[in-house]
């Protein structure tokens, strides 16, 4: 089940893909979780999905509206890929990618498109299924080095109530702090959110996407001179406060607080 994702179809986060690890539980509320999403429809606490016995399954949490799988409502579901999950005005659909998934990817992706097609979706229909491009694959092995092409195109919402800074604490920018105000943060020389003064530093070198509190990943974008996370060179990456990103002779820290 390696590479397993979700992606929001509708809703306020259109387009973001939402990587599942099997190690890990991701819980989804308007107030309390590690994906948090800006819906009315959407509880403080709403679902969660975690890894059982080789597969994921969904439980709703008690929610106001309830959690649909496929237009059902459930308590608790074993997850397929392209399975459409809808939670207040918010759809996701699963994608299994990996090795053994392929067939899994391709069978995801025509539901998604036969989806796209239902009358009352046109808005929707200019999504770009490039799966392998946006693929988030978790854990070091698996990392892979990224172009621009990957970025994801639109203005990123921060999640509601989340607070995080970047300080830089080598390099020419000593003693800079930038404060994530979006759930996009473009890191270049002296362009983007975060504006480095080091020439080794690509004009657009990596960039943050924040998904949640603890769903923060790193991107590189092609840079001449790699990026760094936590010492070490990485495509794409998982970060957590306290992790530092070196970007030519640079290192920022990240912090996020509560």
């Amino acid at each position: 089940m390696s590479g397993t994702f979700l992606r929001i179809v509708s809703g306020s986060r259109l387009g973001l893909n939402i990587p599942l690890s099997q190690n890990e539980v991701l819980q989804i509320g308007r107030r309390d979780g590690n994906l948090l999403l800006d819906d009315a429809l959407i509880s403080g606490k709403h679902c969660r999905i975690f890894f059982r016995n080789g597969e994921f399954v969904i439980q709703d949490l008690g929610s106001t509206n309830g959690t649909t799988v496929d237009g059902r409502l459930i308590r608790e579901q074993v997850l397929r890929a392209g399975n459409e999950i809808a939670i207040g005005s918010t759809r996701l659909l699963l994608f299994a990618g990996g090795a053994e998934g392929g067939t899994q990817t391709q069978d995801a992706e025509a539901a998604a498109a036969a989806s796209l097609a239902e009358p009352g979706r046109a808005s929707e229909a200019n999504l770009a299924w490039l799966l392998d491009e946006e693929l988030v694959e978790l854990g070091g092995s698996a990392e892979r080095t990224r172009g621009p092409a990957d970025v994801i195109g639109q203005e990123l919402r921060l999640p509601p109530g989340l607070n995080a800074v970047l300080e830089v604490i080598a390099g020419q920018d000593t003693g800079k702090v930038y404060r994530l105000t979006r759930g996009n943060v473009h890191i270049g020389r002296r362009v983007g959110e975060v504006p480095l003064s080091d020439g080794e530093v690509s004009r657009r070198h990596s960039v943050i996407e924040v998904f949640g509190r603890e769903m923060i990943f790193l991107r590189d974008l092609g840079s001449t001179n790699g990026t760094y996370h936590n010492g070490k060179r990485s495509g794409v990456g998982r970060l957590r406060t306290g992790d530092t990103i070196g970007v030519g002779k640079t290192i920022l820290k990240l912090q996020v607080t509560r």
